[in-house]
């Protein structure tokens, strides 16, 4: 594997290893605490922690009754995430790394709770003058911030037309 291919799977395979363990570390206190009685804490007056089931993908989009709905998602994302670690592989920017890695580790959290509940876990919500966005979670914020960072990195890209981003495979 050349030295990059390795630099770049060390990098964003971190990443992404601490976003899946910080993601179901918080899951399982939401699960533990939230999700025993349905309460809410209000943390302040814009933010509180509530207990949700997400049965679909991003806002409760495609949410199902379906048994079979959780594992086509699944599958979804892990093809997806497959593709974005061949990505990450010949990633060459320490930014695309970072982002590859957030959103990889992203996916594969919310496809443990798939898999585990037929659900994700949400429950942080955020919200001002009674409107509330949809309660997200940490792998829904590692998602987030690695698509921005994925798009910040996109138009750093080579006055020339090329991405100096993205290795030969020549061992660069």
């Amino acid at each position: 594997m050349a030295d990059t291919a390795r630099r770049s799977l060390a990098l964003g395979g971190l990443l992404a290893l601490l976003v899946v363990l910080a993601d179901q570390a918080t899951k399982q206190w939401a699960l533990s605490t939230l999700f025993r009685d349905g309460r809410v804490v209000e943390v302040t007056p814009f933010f509180n922690l509530v207990a949700v089931w997400n049965r679909g993908v991003s806002f409760g989009l495609m949410a199902s009754d379906d048994p079979m709905t959780p594992y086509y998602l699944s599958a979804f994302a892990m093809a997806v995430v497959v593709g974005l670690a061949v990505w990450l592989s010949k990633a060459t920017s320490p930014l695309l790394r970072i982002s590859l890695g957030l959103i990889i580790g992203g996916a594969i959290g919310n496809v443990i709770d798939r898999i585990r509940f037929h659900a994700v876990v949400d429950f942080i919500d955020w919200h001002v003058a009674g409107y509330h966005w949809p309660a997200f979670n940490i792998a829904d914020s590692a998602i987030s911030i690695g698509v921005v960072f994925l798009l910040f990195d996109s138009f750093q890209g080579d006055s020339r037309g090329t991405d100096p981003h993205i290795s030969k495979g020549n061992g660069e």
